[in-house]
């Protein structure tokens, strides 16, 4: 990174000197910033957490009651032994944010992950700007472009529909933070009860307490057994695929809900009927897009296809380095094709 930067690449992940925290760390430390409550950036037995009010209740149902959370809103302004901070929205899940930091002048700003398309269950992406911007690159390959949401909720409603005439329950797979919610979300409530998985269902009521509202769910493990599957939609997350769990539920179709089903075999290997291509990640033209946003002088690439992004921001002109991470990525959206290894030679800065 530059001399003197704001951030610092440590064994424990982004580590701001000046102000003694940590940017969504690796492993345990004593104090966290946290862009939001997925796991690999929220990291179990830290001293302390500093988050998003509209994210807190989401983190502490992970961290659990005992965990010492500060929250703040949405750009109120924080300041940190003479560092200023403030958290800005990332569009990614409920609580996601942007880490805005300023020191002598110079600003950083931290992405976490993101998405520009907005949607219900959080508040919607907008850039700041900033000198150094670090950016995710999760599905940085051109061929991911994401089609208009209503027309992939109009997708499921119709497969649902048509599993419920084939007399088959809908089993619909997606991350149990974040995507188990915004499906729900977009689910017509009209065509049948909606069942959750346990794991899901405990996100929602943090989500539900949080103000966020979508159709009434039920846990499916405390159905009665008399429970007509045939016209239900079952939201689990993927660990549930293939497990004695499913057969309650007798005949059924399944589908998955990933970025990663624009890709041919993706269905395949997930072991299901239907692939709907829904991230809560940006696509190709939204990191893009977002990244020309901020003016940023320098871009730092992790998390991701890391040297395809670099090599296209450095023959557009744009200072872009890359940051080696630890980060594995979302159950659901971190188990697709592995990204291209980076090459010495092709420009990027590889941090240890």
């Amino acid at each position: 990174m530059k001399d003197n930067p704001i951030l610092q690449l440590t064994k424990n992940g982004l580590y701001c000197e000046a102000g003694d925290f940590y940017v969504d760390p690796w492993q345990p430390v004593h104090r966290a910033v946290v862009t939001h409550a997925h796991s690999d950036h929220a990291r179990w037995g830290c001293g302390s957490y500093l988050v998003v009010r509209a994210g807190e209740r989401v983190l502490r149902a992970r961290m659990g009651q005992e965990a010492l959370i500060e929250a703040v809103e949405y750009g109120e302004a924080v300041n940190l032994r003479g560092v200023n901070l403030s958290l800005h929205p990332a569009g990614h899940i409920l609580g996601s944010a942007q880490v805005w930091l300023e020191y002598r002048g110079e600003v950083w700003v931290v992405s976490g992950d993101y998405k520009l398309e907005a949607d219900v269950t959080c508040a919607s992406f907008y850039p700041v700007p900033c000198h150094t911007f670090i950016t995710e690159a999760t599905f940085g390959l051109p061929i991911y472009r994401w089609n208009d949401q209503s027309d992939v909720f109009s997708d499921i409603n119709a497969w649902w529909r048509a599993n419920q005439k084939a007399g088959k329950a809908s089993l619909l797979f997606g991350y149990a933070l974040g995507k188990a919610q915004r499906l729900l979300a977009g689910l017509d409530s009209s065509i049948g009860p909606i069942y959750t998985h346990g794991a899901v269902e405990r996100l929602n009521q943090a989500y539900r307490e949080s103000g966020a509202t979508f159709p009434d769910t039920m846990v499916a493990g405390l159905a009665p057994r008399s429970t007509d599957w045939s016209r239900a939609m079952i939201i689990a997350p993927p660990s549930a695929n293939g497990t004695p769990w499913t057969r309650r539920f007798g005949p059924l179709s399944t589908g998955f809900a990933s970025g990663w089903m624009q890709i041919r075999g993706s269905r395949r290997r997930r072991s299901v009927d239907r692939g709907f291509v829904l991230s809560d990640h940006a696509d190709w033209p939204g990191l893009m897009s977002a990244i020309k946003a901020t003016e940023a002088e320098r871009v730092y690439v992790t998390h991701g296809y890391v040297g395809v992004v670099v090599r296209w921001l450095l023959e557009k002109g744009l200072n872009a380095l890359a940051i080696l991470t630890r980060f594995e990525g979302e159950q659901d959206e971190g188990t697709g094709p592995s990204p291209p290894a980076d090459e010495p030679d092709s420009g990027e800065e590889l941090l240890p």
